[in-house]
């Protein structure tokens, strides 16, 4: 059981894993830094609690931590109590949801143990907004995606804000990394029985309701907001597929886009 541990000092070096998370070169999440998974709020620290990912410790304000109190019963870490100024002079700002935990990062995910197991897929390519890929992970979750594949130039999905955005189901839905030549590696999955379906707005792409995905093993490529897929990408798809819009409007959000194509291929099974 995690014990309670009144803290009144901010500089206590118990609260070195939170210290200065408003400074990007100090930042632990940060590249460079010591790796460490945060998550902020009661609902992503709970969310936390059940993931793989090694939790170290929790900081929080008395009151928030008694309402985690049920999910901390099982853990044996230490979680430090202070008032929300010294929360604040510890962290860097003021916060709102009153509490944090810290954790190591848990085992690689196996590519192609994943590929071979996994109905639906998300494949990003060049995903680098930290807020669009939390959003991402989010809606994997809601739509029943078994996982996410990140191709090159990707953001890290463990970085604080992806993890505060994604209500803290980057800690749920599988990830790993696509190594290898991009976008040779997209054979993997294909080799594994995943049509890759690439989602571009181009007026020759097939539409996607049209293009009989419903209900097949099938990785969805997406590329980053603005430019999205390369060419080369694009070319090493099976098929292309767009959502169609209305008049005036090129495209949806990279999220958004991923939403509407989860649902489309069916990954929830009501």
């Amino acid at each position: 059981m995690a014990t309670l541990t009144p803290v009144v000092d901010p500089a206590d070096p118990r609260l070195d894993d939170y210290r200065d998370l408003t400074t990007a070169d100090r930042r632990p999440d940060r590249p460079g830094g010591r790796g460490l998974v945060i998550a902020e709020g009661v609902v992503v620290v709970r969310r936390l609690l059940a993931s793989p990912y090694p939790v170290r410790s929790l900081l929080g304000v008395p009151r928030r931590l008694e309402e985690l109190a049920d999910d901390l019963a099982a853990h044996d870490v230490p979680a430090y109590a202070a008032d929300a100024d010294t929360m604040a002079t510890a962290v860097g700002f003021h916060l709102n949801r009153g509490v944090l935990a810290v954790a190591d990062r848990a085992a690689p995910v196996d590519v192609s143990a994943l590929a071979r197991t996994a109905r639906s897929l998300a494949v990003l390519e060049g995903v680098n907004d930290h807020e669009n890929l939390g959003s991402l992970f989010r809606n994997a979750a809601a739509l029943g995606v078994d996982g996410v594949l990140l191709g090159p130039r990707c953001a890290d999905p463990l970085y604080r804000r992806s993890v505060r955005v994604s209500m803290g189901h980057v800690l749920r839905v599988p990830f790993a990394e696509l190594t290898g030549p991009w976008p040779d590696s997209l054979g993997l999955l294909r080799e594994a029985g995943l049509r890759v379906a690439a989602l571009t707005p181009a007026p020759d792409a097939v539409a996607l309701a049209a293009a009989g995905l419903a209900g097949r093993r099938v990785a969805v490529l997406l590329g980053a907001e603005g430019p999205g897929l390369t060419d080369d990408a694009l070319a090493a798809a099976d098929l292309r597929v767009r959502i169609p819009m209305a008049s005036g409007v090129d495209s949806l959000n990279v999220a958004t886009a991923g939403a509407v194509a989860f649902h489309a291929i069916g990954a929830v099974v009501s």
